[in-house]
């Protein structure tokens, strides 16, 4: 798949739906930007599987994203 996308005065990009639904990207998710050979690259991050040590950088990250989602279930 190729698109052309417009980037908009705050940098940001739409991501065509087409390829949100081939890799199951849903609202408020988080997508990992890398930059590699001058190409910019979106992916869906895996999530930790359990039992995987974290450091405590991860950890707090974690910790915020489920504060997040818990306020939204509120």
């Amino acid at each position: 798949m190729r698109y052309l996308v417009k980037v908009t005065r705050k940098g940001q990009v739409t991501i065509p739906k087409s390829i949100r639904d081939a890799l199951e990207i849903k609202e408020g998710e988080h997508v990992q930007v890398t930059i590699k050979e001058g190409c910019v690259i979106i992916t869906k991050p895996d999530a930790p599987t359990p039992g995987t040590p974290v450091g405590p950088e991860k950890y707090k990250e974690i910790i915020k994203e489920l504060e997040e989602a818990r306020a939204q279930w509120r």
